[in-house]
């Protein structure tokens, strides 16, 4: 027994003390292959899975080392049997290979020939191969990469990718760095991705993610492909490939619900990439629409079912996705890992904060009870309505002004999910409302005057979520969310972490009805941000607004 923060136990859990002296260093060690759980104040529980091995695998992590941090981490002996299945598992990534052969082309050939025999058995396998080469090697049906790698991993033996990139058609991009460089992380980040080929680098909401995929395309120098969320992150895109690479305005073309311009980098939005006629994704055939050399996908964490079917038949090409979470509310992390790519790169939070990347910022769950007439309505609505109740409690109003008058002057950001909520919040705190609703021009004018300080405070629903560059905002109020969405929160606190000139603390408050499926689902949603250090405070609304709320139910 030694005096380590971890207890490793058999069924695969970690348990972390987390006011232990050395609980920050084994957060770091384990987070490669590991994945959070559960968050309370004490203890935090991890799970080691194998997708996350064999993420920890492609990311150039091998067994000795994942050993080794739960040896030296843990209170009690580390169980033997645990070790060994760690050591089995990590060893399953790349017993099979896909690669390029002169004669054959694609093929997948195995150095365990047991293995390969197994899968050559699999009844969803089978159609999607060749002919056989030889004992160790069968021919792979070029068009069939993507889905083979899909089936590979559901069936427990992922393949390791050898099979190399087409070059796509050429096109001069190179950093203008004019008065400024890449940072350390970014260049890692971009080292990272083009040494595996393809992948997904994981960095904080503020850290720079545009121009490490800005900096990939520098390397790539071919015609590139970049899906966004929406016009506005689009926008945004090519603002800064402007200003940051020897692209002009004319080589950079939009594809969105405004505009379908196809040029040498073009910028595109998931929304109209997926959206049908007469039940066909008819711009899906933009992936075919040029010989691309590079596909972005930004926030891939958000990527849509019927992208995901198309990325499958665009192996051949380089694939960079950016994210600040791989966190998928769907489950769907494996056919990131399969389609996408393994994880390149991936910076804790904190790290990127303590060389003042990012802004330090505080997180406060500040708890509402509901008055009595609000607590009636809420215990006798039917089951489907009490979450859209509680988040949207009249009760909540008069606390998200106490937090706003502790913040008179600062950039605030409020964030909701319910659009009548957001209304009435606009209305009673004066502010404008930014929603989906809202048109592109409409909204890019209102982020304009928040930037340049003309607006102080936006009420905004998730169309602010992602890729909205705010950099002055310090407070973030959240009123209502999607559920427990883990990566919700994470991109909500992403708005505020943008290093401020002055060094101030960014402050993210949710405001939560107590006694509800509003807390249940806010201590899920915190999840994520408890992985990366964060840590809520939580207060009691009479802490704010004195002992008696006034009944506005």
């Amino acid at each position: 027994m030694t005096d380590g923060p971890l207890i490793v136990q058999s069924d695969k859990t970690l348990l972390l003390e987390v006011d232990h002296p050395a609980a920050a260093d084994a957060r770091t060690a384990i987070a490669p292959f590991a994945e959070l759980e559960r968050a309370p104040e004490h203890v935090h529980t991890y799970r080691v899975t194998p997708l996350a091995l064999w993420n920890a695998r492609a990311a150039g992590h091998d067994a000795e080392q994942v050993v080794d941090a739960l040896v030296r981490y843990s209170r009690y002996a580390v169980p033997q049997p645990l070790l060994v299945d760690v050591v089995d598992t990590m060893g399953r990534y790349g017993r099979l290979q896909l690669a390029n052969h002169p004669a054959h082309g694609l093929v997948m050939s195995s150095s365990d020939r047991a293995v390969l025999e197994e899968v050559l058995r699999q009844k969803k396998i089978a159609p999607l191969l060749g002919a056989r080469i030889d004992d160790d090697t069968v021919i792979v049906h070029p068009s069939e990469r993507g889905n083979l790698k899909q089936l590979l991993l559901k069936v427990g033996w992922p393949a390791e990718d050898l099979a190399g990139y087409v070059d796509g058609e050429a096109h001069a991009i190179d950093l203008a760095e004019d008065g400024w460089t890449l940072r350390d992380y970014q260049a890692q980040a971009v080292e990272g991705f083009w040494a595996g080929g393809s992948g997904v680098v994981v960095l904080p909401c503020g850290a720079g993610k545009t121009l490490v995929g800005a900096a990939a395309m520098a390397r790539a120098k071919a015609t590139t492909l970049i899906l966004v969320t929406n016009t506005v992150s689009g926008r945004q895109w090519k603002r800064e490939l402007i200003a940051r690479t020897t692209l002009t305005e004319d080589e950079i073309g939009e594809y969105s619900g405004e505009k379908k311009e196809i040029r040498p980098v073009t910028i595109a939005t998931y929304q109209v990439i997926t959206r049908r006629t007469k039940g066909e994704y008819k711009h899906l055939e933009l992936f075919d629409s040029r010989d691309w050399g590079l596909v972005v996908y930004d926030e891939v964490h958000l990527l849509p079912a019927p992208v995901f079917r198309m990325t499958a038949d665009l192996q051949s090409r380089r694939r960079l996705g950016l994210t600040a979470t791989l966190v998928r509310e769907d489950g769907r992390e494996g056919d990131v890992f399969s389609l996408i790519g393994p994880k390149r790169y991936d910076a804790p939070w904190r790290d990127i904060e303590e060389q003042g990347w990012i802004a330090p910022a505080e997180c406060t769950e500040v708890r509402v009870t509901l008055t009595e007439n609000e607590r009636i309505m809420y215990a006798t609505a039917d089951a489907e309505e009490r979450y859209r109740m509680a988040s949207t409690a009249r009760t909540k109003l008069p606390v998200v002004k106490a937090i706003l008058d502790r913040h008179p002057d600062e950039p605030t950001l409020v964030i909701g999910a319910y659009l009548d909520q957001l209304d009435d919040l606009g209305e009673a705190l004066g502010c404008p409302v930014i929603q989906g609703s809202t048109k592109n021009k409409e909204r890019e004018a209102l982020f304009d005057a928040f930037r340049a300080g003309e607006i102080k405070r936006l009420v905004v629903s998730k169309v602010a979520n992602f890729s909205i560059d705010l950099p002055e905002a310090t407070v973030a109020v959240q009123v209502s969310g999607t559920f427990g969405s883990r990566q919700e929160e994470a991109q909500r606190l992403g708005r505020l972490l943008r290093p401020k000139g002055d060094g101030r603390q960014a402050h993210f408050y949710s405001v939560v009805s107590r006694d509800t499926l509003d807390t249940d689902y806010a201590a899920h949603r915190q999840r994520f941000l408890a992985e990366q250090g964060y840590a809520y405070r939580i207060v009691d609304a009479d802490d704010l607004l004195g002992p008696a709320l006034p009944d506005v139910g």
